[in-house]
């Protein structure tokens, strides 16, 4: 039996960490690279990074010894990559074959799509044809309108009108490797997970999919692995403000005879 996974999710705003609610408002957490060095320290599964810069600039505000600026997403992933020996997935402005390019040179082992797949058709198949399906995964940003949940592009903004399930089973067709299911929602409410949608999205596709958005406790990993057959769960927040929280919740959750990654 394939072992399931706890992945930090950690979203980068103009060169910094950013605590994330409802894709809105953002709470500045700390720096990239520190954060990436204690999540190393805990050897968790895996590290996923998502720039929702929207002018793509960077600036860690300060540039001493310890700490470096930014000034490009590549030189980020760069320093990210030194001090990260877990898989590294970033995902964020990625519109062309050029911008995974980048990303996997730098570093990176996967890429998160959202509007970019949606936008221009060819993309998922260029990647997966250049570096293989599991180099692709898809961000399916979503809310739940009327008791059906419904892909969101443009950083949780733009309403695109497709049902998620049916975007999920083009994306694999098309040869993506991976699904990251984010509810817009419940992002940063810390009030559980969305079971209903995860468990409808699981059962329509043979893709891996990662549940993200709604983490409070670490009882609402718990509910989400035994209430559903996803693959893994990411999670922002309860990270950042818990102490040692990551191996406290892979403890937990393997006393309750969940079949998670050691």
């Amino acid at each position: 039996m394939k072992l399931r996974r706890l992945i930090p999710a950690l979203f980068i705003k103009n060169g910094l960490i950013v605590r994330s609610e409802r894709f809105s408002c953002h709470q500045v957490i700390g720096n990239v690279i520190n954060e990436a060095k204690r999540y190393n320290e805990w050897n968790v599964d895996e590290l996923l990074y998502v720039d929702i810069s929207r002018e793509k600039v960077y600036d860690a505000r300060r540039d001493d010894h310890r700490i470096k600026s930014f000034t490009s997403i590549g030189e980020i992933v760069d320093a990210v990559s030194r001090v990260c020996f877990m898989p590294l997935t970033f995902g964020g402005g990625v519109r062309s074959i050029e911008d995974v390019d980048l990303r996997i040179r730098t570093g990176a082992d996967k890429v998160v799509l959202n509007t970019g797949a949606y936008e221009m058709p060819g993309l998922i198949p260029e990647i997966a044809g250049k570096y293989g399906s599991q180099c692709v995964m898809i961000s399916v940003d979503y809310r739940v309108l009327d008791g059906a949940p419904i892909l969101y592009t443009q950083w949780g903004t733009h309403n695109t009108g497709v049902d998620v399930v049916d975007w999920v089973k083009e994306c694999e067709s098309k040869g993506a490797g991976e699904i990251l299911l984010h509810s817009v929602d419940r992002d940063g409410e810390a009030e559980g997970y969305d079971i209903d949608t995860i468990g409808r999205v699981v059962s329509r596709t043979s893709l891996p999919v990662i549940a993200c958005g709604g983490a409070g406790t670490v009882e609402d990993f718990e509910d989400v692995f035994r209430q559903t057959e996803v693959s893994a769960v990411a999670a922002g927040n309860i990270f950042h403000f818990t102490e040692r929280s990551y191996p406290r919740a892979k403890r937990l959750l393997l006393r309750e005879g969940i079949d998670v990654r050691k």
